[in-house]
């Protein structure tokens, strides 16, 4: 079985020796960088995250102790595999005692080299589990990687949670925003508030405006009681607005003095309340462009984007999706309590192919079917969805021409119309599969098709 997800960095002053353990190691499925010294291994360490290191003991500029002794300084999280020649065995030895996971003669039978680089990826592979199920025990979330721009947004979100700037999160839905914002509550110090979460776009206007300053009782009709806000709630904490985009314009003007004041009125009353909270916001949307159609205040864009953390897609981050695989089955089998999981490398594979145009969220769901429908934890083919399972991707429409004088019902038509087009360019000579994806008959398919004009 071709051993995933191993990213080693190769250090040897020989650049053809460099390029025969590259394809030599790319060959079992490795991924291989390669470099001629320790300065210049040093600088491709703080530049991007390895596995493993293998290096020759003796180069110029920097040699291989030198540079074991470097990144064992520098407490990077990888390991280093010192190749010698010479009968330096003392020096490889006290590398040993230094901190190098092992040594190996430089010109042996590079089996020898695969056998010590096996056993570092089931050392490594062991770690991450148990990290995965420490995790587990006080978040919801995992937020291992092995994508360089998500390990940048981290460390990002490390340095803002510092602060009391105001952050916004971008990204498409289910790329795992509202993780990054809890995230960043916990490493704050004001991680012992509370964390109150609101998705803007999912309650109605009226109802948002209550939701966020609260009310008094009588306010509206329904108003039976006094209700205090997600404002007054996260006070000494964190209020994470979801899908800020999705917020009318009026709304708007009330949430920009509400954070610039830091005082709030409850919803029929005239009582000013002093509120002391962090303020992170997320959204799917281009609020520049919405600025420039006047749907986004320009003055609250600004205030409340003073660092920007941009999530790239799941399809962008293609080597973390062994790992969201493993933390989901882990996360539903034991919801589920089941004890042994078993899933062929096909299915496997076909999972590891997939874009997930949902992203984080599509594949936690879908992960979560095949545990449902497993029989005792055998996952096989028959229970992926079908778009998984042909290797063909579901359109996803992303974004259409709006036209701010458009009915509602209209907009749906339009959206609808679009999707069922696009379904039967990917699906023109199976319209039973088109059926399917749509969740309704093939004789209401033709209905649709007649009604949008449609081949």
């Amino acid at each position: 079985m071709v051993m995933k997800g191993m990213k080693i960095l190769v250090v040897d002053d020989e650049q053809t020796y460099c390029d025969v353990l590259k394809m030599i190691f790319t060959d079992k499925g490795y991924i291989v960088d390669t470099c001629n010294n320790g300065v210049e291994a040093i600088r491709m360490l703080e530049a991007n995250y390895y596995d493993l290191v293998v290096t020759d003991l003796r180069m110029p500029v920097m040699d291989g102790f030198e540079l074991l002794l470097e990144i064992k300084k520098r407490e990077y999280d990888v390991e280093v595999i010192l190749l010698t020649a010479f009968g330096k065995v003392e020096t490889a030895v006290e590398a040993m005692k230094n901190g190098a996971f092992t040594y190996v003669t430089k010109g042996s039978d590079p089996e020898e080299l695969l056998v010590e680089i096996k056993k570092v990826k089931e050392l490594r592979d062991l770690k991450k589990k148990n990290q995965v199920l420490s995790e587990k025990i006080t978040t919801d979330y995992m937020l291992e990687s092995r994508n360089e721009n998500y390990q940048r947004v981290l460390m990002l979100a490390e340095r803002a949670a510092a602060s009391d700037s105001g952050i916004l999160i971008l990204g498409e839905s289910g790329t795992g925003k509202e993780v990054i914002a809890s995230y960043i509550h916990n490493k704050s110090l004001r991680n012992t508030g509370n964390f109150m979460e609101v998705n803007c776009q999912a309650i109605s206007e009226s109802i948002l405006e209550s939701e966020l300053f609260g009310h008094e009782k009588g306010s509206f009709t329904g108003a039976s009681q006094k209700r205090i806000g997600h404002f007054e709630a996260s006070n000494g904490g964190t209020l994470f607005l979801d899908e800020i985009g999705g917020v009318s314009y009026g709304l708007q003007g009330k949430l920009l003095k509400a954070i610039e004041n830091k005082k709030i009125y409850r919803v029929g009353s005239s009582t000013p309340i002093d509120v002391d909270f962090r303020l992170i916001t997320a959204t799917n949307r281009n609020l520049k462009e919405d600025i420039d159609n006047d749907l986004f205040r320009g003055d609250l864009f600004y205030r409340i984007s003073t660092i920007v953390l941009e999530l790239p897609a799941l399809r962008e981050r293609r080597e973390d999706i062994p790992l969201f695989i493993d933390y989901f089955i882990n996360k539903y089998s034991k919801e589920l309590g089941i004890e042994n999981v078993e899933m062929s490398d096909n299915v496997r594979t076909l999972l590891e192919n997939y874009d997930y145009p949902g992203n984080i969220r599509e594949l936690k769901n879908v992960i979560e079917r095949l545990l449902v429908l497993s029989d005792r934890g055998k996952i096989i083919e028959e229970y992926l969805p079908s778009e998984i399972a042909t290797g063909k991707k579901v359109p996803v429409i992303d974004k259409l021409e709006f036209d701010y004088t458009q009915s509602l019902r209209d907009y749906r038509k339009k959206a609808e119309k679009a999707y069922i087009e696009e379904l039967l360019r990917q699906y023109p000579d199976d319209m039973d599969k088109v059926s399917e994806i749509l969740s309704i008959t093939r004789r209401q398919l033709f209905n649709k098709m007649t009604e949008f004009e449609l081949k």
